[in-house]
């Protein structure tokens, strides 16, 4: 992961990985709010860490979202883009709400979603969400790509 380390972190902070979401991933570092952890968590996703995902929900979830399941979601995606749109919280829960680009085979796709953290043992957690329903959108080889690169897909995303 050292070629990571100094690159910018993916879930869009413009800090480095480093100093922003790899200190959550080690274990280093706890969130100390739920917008931390939601772009820790999507970093996770892009990063293929399952195991990180899967210890930040709500322990009520965890039998629901296996690691496995986790992992084969998070392989079969490319995750380009995290924007949060909002975030409020107390000392007990908070909401985030975002909007998160991928890519699954040939389609381009966006998680639009205000999920809920609650506060366990003092550590913030995902508990659900509110999922607000996004088309996707079927992208051929010759087609721009849609991460806003301005290359054709076949020579931006697709693999």
């Amino acid at each position: 992961m050292t070629s990571l380390t100094h690159s910018l972190c993916p879930c869009g902070s413009e800090s480095t990985y480093e100093l922003c979401c790899q200190p959550f991933h080690t274990g280093a570092s706890q969130a100390d709010t739920p917008e931390q952890l939601m772009r820790s968590r999507f970093s996770a996703y892009a990063l293929k860490d399952a195991k990180y995902v899967f210890s930040t929900y709500a322990q009520s979830q965890q039998a629901a979202n296996p690691v496995r399941e986790i992992k084969d979601f998070a392989n079969s995606c490319r995750f380009t883009k995290l924007s949060v749109l909002d975030t409020e919280h107390n000392e007990q829960e908070g909401f985030v709400e975002f909007k998160a680009n991928y890519f699954y085979q040939n389609l381009y796709c966006e998680l639009h979603e205000k999920s809920r953290f609650i506060k366990e043992d003092g550590l913030w957690r995902y508990l659900d969400g509110d999922i607000t329903p996004v088309a996707d959108i079927k992208i051929g080889r010759n087609d721009e790509c849609p991460c806003g690169s301005g290359k054709k897909y076949k020579k931006c995303h697709a693999l």
